[in-house]
């Protein structure tokens, strides 16, 4: 199903970068999150922004530079162990 998408906020609090659900929209309303498809990097500016598995997301948080390709899109928000399977952290 690789055309399951996903929102951007609701990712980033399912994958537990943002406490709140509204403090993940906020981090995208601010331009704080960029997103690289095919090799295309574009900096998110809507909380409703569809990311799928395969995508990168990159973005500061907690004077912390996170790099991480999305594995799973997730059901629901759980604990920090089932969170980690979301993503992989990617080099820099």
């Amino acid at each position: 199903m690789a055309d399951e998408a996903i929102r951007a906020d609701v990712w980033l609090w399912r994958a537990r970068f943002g406490k709140t659900r509204s403090l993940a929209a906020r981090l995208i309303e601010e331009g704080r999150v960029r997103l690289v498809r095919a090799g295309q990097e574009t900096r998110l500016d809507k909380p409703a922004r569809l990311v799928k598995v395969g995508d990168a997301l990159i973005f500061a948080l907690g004077g912390k530079l996170h790099a991480v390709r999305i594995e799973a899109l997730g059901v629901r928000r759980g604990p920090p162990a089932e969170a980690r399977a979301l993503y992989l952290e990617l080099e820099d």
